[in-house]
């Protein structure tokens, strides 16, 4: 029988996960379907029963069903209980599911595989102290950075979250605070904020960006982000968008459901060009 698999959201048309997916799946000779789901408010759970007794095997979660689908899970992985909240689920056989969050393994992945360039022994800036942030942070940490420092508009977000994975940064020196307590420039600036969403940019000081081989935005549009343009702007030798985090984050998802790590730069070529 055909493997199926699906995402759940509201809105969901938008969603690139059904086209990600099966174009990952024909270019490995893979037997499977994924379709999208419209999910309705207050009928997270009904919806994810439904599916995996109908025999669904995996899914991916959207807005705005990430929290619901950390409450939901019989269990989380460590990356997933740390984002607090989840983009996947594995459905397993004896009807439990697994929560997981890929979105900041696929940042990690984007930024050192696709973009080439490395984040150990550096010193790297994350803007904001959200979901996208938190999940973030693991993935981070494993590539070993000398530094991170979590900057927010609300100083005392920042420095909380940073204090709160404080464990978890091995020999990683992690601090946070307000935009105007940024200490210098930073190697790798990433914008985890919601500015992209609004065509603003986070207040940071010129000397911010100096020293910055590469500015990075989560978030993607047709055209370059606010943050895109202003780093450009302040001369930055590399910049990139979300887009190819997108892509990775649904790669992962692929290799953990069905065992293949797909090949992506022809996706993110098609879908640059699209």
């Amino acid at each position: 029988m055909t493997d199926r698999y699906a995402i759940i959201g509201n809105p969901i048309a938008q969603a690139k996960s059904p086209a990600l997916q099966m174009a990952f799946a024909k270019a490995n000779g893979q037997d499977m379907e994924y379709g999208a789901i419209l999910g309705e408010p207050g009928q997270f759970a009904e919806a994810i029963r439904k599916f995996q007794a109908e025999g669904g095997k995996g899914m991916n979660i959207t807005m705005p069903f990430k929290l619901d689908a950390f409450e939901f899970a019989d269990e989380l992985t460590p990356r997933g209980r740390a984002a607090g909240a989840i983009n996947m689920f594995t459905l397993r056989a004896d009807g439990t599911v697994l929560g997981d969050n890929t979105d900041g393994f696929g940042i990690v992945r984007d930024i050192t595989h696709n973009l080439g360039c490395q984040i150990r022994g550096r010193r790297v800036l994350l803007l904001g102290a959200g979901g996208a942030v938190r999940g973030t942070l693991l993935p981070l940490f494993a590539e070993a950075p000398a530094e991170v420092f979590i900057a927010n508009r609300t100083a005392s977000k920042a420095a909380e979250l940073a204090q709160e994975f404080g464990k978890e940064a091995g020999a990683t020196k992690l601090s946070g605070g307000g935009f105007a307590d940024i200490p210098g420039g930073y190697d790798i600036i990433i914008n985890g904020s919601a500015s992209s969403m609004t065509n603003d940019v986070p207040p940071l000081s010129p000397d911010v960006w100096k020293a910055a081989a590469l500015a990075y935005d989560m978030a993607y549009k047709k055209d370059p982000t606010a943050f895109v343009l202003a780093a450009k702007e302040a001369g930055v030798k590399q910049t990139a968008d979300g887009l190819g985090m997108v892509v990775e984050q649904g790669a992962e998802c692929f290799f953990l459901w069905r065992g293949i790590r797909p090949d992506t730069a022809p996706v993110i070529a098609a879908l640059r060009a699209a």
